[in-house]
């Protein structure tokens, strides 16, 4: 064992250790050996000498060596789970020691097995000092590496006077084991690092000479500036400039990872990128061609070169946008996600995941790879790929992505996760739900997966919800078909063993039958009655509060169906011999009342009661005669204190205040961004990205009560300006409503200047992964795809194109739907369509004209090639472009439409003068007509009166957008815009000359809504057209706004 500086005992633990079977025989190794620790501890007396008696000495102190092996026996007890206190006093007398194997074995121990509060940790300071100012360098660095782990918040001003001295140390690795002891002192005491004259030489050691100086004060940096990022703002240069210096691999090659030059020192400064150029378009510029350079070299095919391609795609979509690196970035997830390894899958759904929240555009291309990892075996992918959904959800898709959340809920058991995925689907339902039932549903239904993880406010707000209903006036036979809805699920859970029903959901339906169960259609009362009495007899588990719901039910039942069932008395007489005094209490009060008064049972427990509000004496006069009582008795009258009055007075100016300065004038137009660190090629700041919304027109919506009223979720008001009495637009919670993003750059008018957002497109398959490299261009321009080749679909194929045309494109959830709730002989009604449509709010747009069918297409001459015919006459209208949406047939015949007479042209053909031509004529083809009526699928749009306020609130709820940006000289102005919108069949709603915008509205047949909103900016001769089109049928708006472009151009 001399070889391997063991001792045999040492030998014999490590080799008894290892083959032990059971952890109950390890746990007896290890106590023999604590036994055999505490004998080598005992003091041994010396022998009588002729100069008195000797010191007591023991093996340890006799031989350092085995001092050292005792510290190492003792860190393996440790491990094991046991208690080697008894041991430590040796490792802080080891660490004094003048051998430096000897002190580092000492604080080793000291760091492992010493906790925070114990106080041989203040026995260490003053030797850490000592060694700190040591003239060895092995000491000094052990020293540094026992700071890290062994002082607390406590100790740091100790000690932090001679760790900044070691800044400025002449050896690199002493200077680099300071920096890190520098970064734990922030993390324990962040105001001792956060003074000025700190942080001044933190950004010093920046430029340190030493690579690996440099690359462990980025760390430091970095916590610093996620607090406080404005210090280290002119770091942007500098840390461009290092970035630059790695990437082109002038560090030495020590630093190479697998060809790939420092990775560490690359992600750690793309992520102080991040930090910095957060909000912030000037330090953002400086930032873009570094970036692209980033991604593009550290494409080397290695799992290191991936990684700083991802945290590049992270800060590209954290820092101001720039519409060519959103691309690359798109086009590096595209690549992650294609993947066949789960690694760079995950990745990928990462990187889509925080793209999508400020960019959503980009995940459509992703439709197919996105439903392949939802179905994918491994649960982690699973995980993010559903963080994924949560993020990009809109009212759309809403109804799809909490299925498939509901899906995962039912499946899983990991308690953590049951408990997030819970948190998310209350939040998406109240947020984004389409209408009331679908939210009672799916509460319900969420209760009977993961009822032991939602909090009692959804419990209180789904109640809420049930009694107030929709808040309208107009909507009570919707709020009683919605509370006759709710009674009915309920009766069909209490059918269920009481086991699997949680305890909040069972307080839920109680209350919800007892106030309304007269309203079921499907159960008498006496059929609720004998199944909550049922209920209460089997939940011997239950808790006292949900018994006493239970109870409560009961009476009213008892109550409104006007008699009381034997088993209904028992068991009230049963529980008036209750311990919980409560529930005691309820119980012979209501024996009182139906064995005395039994008349006024109904009043004592009304119908439908819950929302009438009570009756408060503000000023308690019930209490008069007590106060006066008490006065009169030498008590002191009560004194309004002096400040009051100038509280109030306070609060009325500065509410006045408030008012005052609310602001109805228009935005300013965009301005010219400032000066950069850098104005390459990729100077522009995001001029291309519009501003997008993940929360479409549910933004910020709340539950109950009222939560559902499209008034409140989407609702427009008309105001009119302080300064010139003019009218102003204003539409809440909408994204991307009223004109351009102010992120483009005012000075560009090409066609070029914006990129539209894409509308929700059909779900077509992602392209295969390609083996190559990435290739970026010097303006990292994201590649054009190759035109798809049409394949035979299998069935798994078209499936999930339906899923992704679900969550992508706002359909109807998919075929897999969740387990139906369990119903009555007596069918009731659709929720999905009768009942939807109308609890909805309604916001159901009905038909304002109906179409009428399509005229036949005019037979063609095809072979009429001579040259001496007549020509075709054509009225003088504007070019109409050939490729433009609407279909070869003629406008449907209204009675505002006057029929054109066609005159025969004789023919000198001698096909026709032979009769070979069968009747085709010379007629003109009908798209070719000066009609100007927008025409799809052989249908014509009719105007939609609507109101402003009307158009708001619809704006919101529409999901499919499409846009368009022309430069036009026929439409120079905003007159010619509405009277071009109005000749295609749209209703003028409003114009806004003040700011050049205006609004329309039309409908498509019976069922399909569309809304405009144009802004024209004026140049010298011509002027810039930029609309957004927002229909209920994706391919509706992307066809009328094909056709709006080609007649404005």
């Amino acid at each position: 064992m001399s070889g391997m500086h063991l001792s045999k005992e040492f030998f014999e633990l490590l080799k008894a250790i290892g083959e032990s079977k059971s952890k109950q025989e390890e746990d007896r190794i290890i106590q023999r050996e604590i036994a055999t620790l505490k004998k080598k501890m005992e003091t041994k007396v010396s022998k009588v000498t002729i100069g008195g008696p000797a010191p007591p000495q023991n093996q340890l102190n006799a031989n350092k060596k085995k001092a050292k092996e005792f510290l190492v026996r003792l860190l393996y007890v440790e491990m094991l789970g046991h208690d080697a206190s008894f041991g430590y006093i040796k490792a802080v007398e080891l660490a004094a020691s003048s051998s430096i194997i000897h002190k580092r074995t000492g604080y080793l121990l000291c760091s492992a097995c010493l906790s925070p509060s114990h106080e041989f940790r203040f026995m260490l300071v003053n030797q850490m000092q000592r060694d700190m100012s040591s003239s060895s360098l092995l000491e000094v660095c052990a020293s540094l590496i026992a700071v890290t782990s062994i002082i607390t918040s406590d100790m740091v001003p100790a000690m932090q006077g001679l760790v900044v001295k070691m800044l400025d140390h002449s050896s690199e690795i002493v200077r680099k084991k300071a920096i890190i002891a520098m970064h734990r002192f922030h993390q324990l005491a962040p105001e001792s690092v956060e003074r000025q004259e700190l942080v001044d030489k933190l950004r010093k050691v920046l430029c340190d000479r030493d690579p690996g100086v440099m690359g462990s004060c980025l760390n430091v940096i970095e916590s610093l500036a996620v607090v406080d990022p404005k210090p280290f703002k002119d770091l942007v240069p500098s840390l461009i400039s290092i970035l630059k210096q790695v990437i082109e691999h002038r560090l030495p090659s020590d630093f190479e990872y697998h060809r790939v030059p420092a990775p560490w020192i690359q992600m750690k400064i793309v992520r102080i990128l991040a930090v910095l150029g957060k909000n912030d378009a000037n330090a953002s510029n400086g930032m873009y061609e570094i970036l692209g350079e980033t991604m593009k070299k550290a494409d080397v095919g290695i799992n290191a070169g991936y990684a700083v391609v991802y945290e590049c795609v992270r800060t590209i979509t954290s820092i101001y946008p720039n519409s060519t690196l959103l691309d690359a970035a798109a086009d590096a997830i595209s690549r992650f996600i294609q993947s066949k390894s789960q690694n760079l899958k995950y990745f990928g759904v990462t990187g889509l995941a925080s793209i999508v929240e400020s960019h959503p555009q980009y995940a459509a291309a992703h439709q197919m790879s996105v439903i392949e990892c939802l179905e994918d075996r491994d649960e982690t992918l699973q995980r993010r790929t559903l963080d994924l959904l949560y993020k990009m959800t809109n009212p759309a898709n809403v109804q799809f992505i909490t299925e498939k959340l509901l899906d995962f809920l039912r499946g899983t058991t990991d308690s953590f996760l049951k408990n997030d995925l819970t948190n998310k689907v209350c939040s998406l339902a109240e947020r984004y739900a389409p209408n009331n039932l679908w939210y009672v549903e799916t509460i319900t239904e969420l209760f009977t997966i993961s009822g032991d993880f939602i909090s009692q406010e959804v419990s209180q707000q789904l109640m809420t919800l049930i009694a107030e209903g929709a808040g309208e006036e107009d909507d009570e036979d919707a709020d009683t078909y919605l509370r006759q809805y709710s009674v009915t699920i309920y009766a069909n859970l209490l059918d269920r063993p009481i086991s699997k029903l949680p305890q909040l959901l069972i307080e839920t339906m109680a209350w919800v039958l007892g106030e309304y169960a007269y309203l079921s259609e499907d159960y008498t009362l006496e059929e609720i009655l004998d199944k909550l009495c049922e209920l209460v007899r089997k939940g011997k588990q239950l808790k006292e509060s949900t018994r006493r719901t239970l109870i409560t039910a009961v009476m009213k039942l008892i109550a409104q169906a006007g008699t009381c069932p034997p088993h209904a008395a028992k068991i009230i007489d049963d529980f008036s011999k209750s311990k919980d005094e409560d529930l005691q209490q309820r119980c012979i009060e209501f024996q009182n009342l139906i064995t005395t008064v039994p008349h006024i049972l109904g009043e004592v427990l009304p119908v439908d009661a819950s929302c009438e509000d009570v009756q408060v004496d503000e000023n308690l006069s019930f209490m008069t005669g007590f106060v006066r009582q008490a006065i009169s008795n030498g008590a002191k009258e009560y004194e309004k204190p002096d400040d009051d009055d100038d509280e109030d007075e306070d609060y009325t100016v500065s509410n006045a205040g408030k008012a005052s300065a609310f602001k109805m004038t228009p935005y300013e137009k965009p301005s010219q961004p400032g000066s950069s660190y850098n104005r390459s090629m990729m100077g522009g700041v995001g001029s291309n990205m519009p501003s997008m919304s993940m929360n479409g027109g549910g933004s910020g919506v709340t539950p109950p009560p009222g939560a559902y009223r499209s008034s409140q979720q989407n609702g427009g008001t008309t105001g009119f300006s302080a300064a010139n009495n003019e009218p102003q637009l204003n539409v809440r919670n909408v994204a991307n409503v009223w004109g351009k993003s102010s992120l483009s750059n005012g000075t560009k008018s090409s066609t070029t200047m914006s990129s539209p957002s894409p509308a929700n497109p059909l779900p077509t398959p992602a392209p295969p992964a390609s083996n190559s490299s990435w290739s970026y261009g010097n303006s990292y321009q994201s590649q054009t795809a190759a035109n798809p080749v049409e394949v035979t679909k299998t069935e798994e194929q078209l499936r999930k194109e339906r899923m992704a045309a679900a969550l992508f494109g706002g359909s109807a959830p998919s075929a897999a739907t969740r387990p139906s709730i369990p119903k009555r002989a007596e069918p009731r009604r659709n929720v999905s369509s009768s009942a939807a449509s109308e609890i909805s709010t309604r916001e159901g747009i009905r038909a304002t004209t109906d179409s009428a069918p399509p005229a036949t297409v005019p037979e063609v001459d095809l072979l009429d090639l001579m040259g001496d015919v007549e020509p075709v006459k054509i009225s003088a209208v504007p070019d109409v472009d050939v490729l433009a949406p609407s279909p070869l047939e003629p406008a449907p015949t209204t009675s505002s439409t006057v029929a054109k007479e066609t005159t025969s042209v004789e023919h000198d053909d001698p096909f026709a003068a032979s009769g070979l031509l069968g009747g085709l004529s010379d007629a003109p083809l009908s798209s070719l007509q000066s009609d100007r009526i927008f025409l799809h699928e052989g249908r014509s749009l009719s105007p939609l009166e609507i109101t402003t306020e009307q158009f708001g609130a619809k704006w919101g709820a529409t999901p499919h957008t499409s846009s368009l940006s022309a430069v036009s000289s026929k439409y120079a102005n905003l007159d010619a815009l509405m009277e071009l919108c109005r000749s295609i069949g749209l209703k003028n709603i409003e114009s806004i000359p003040a700011t050049s915008e205006g609004i329309c509205g039309g409908m498509m047949s019976s069922s399909d809504l569309v809304l405009v909103h144009g802004k024209v900016t004026c140049f010298d001769a011509s002027a810039k057209i930029d609309m957004t089109i927002k229909s209920t049928d994706a391919k509706l708006g992307s066809c009328l706004s094909m056709y709006l472009q080609n007649l404005i151009r």
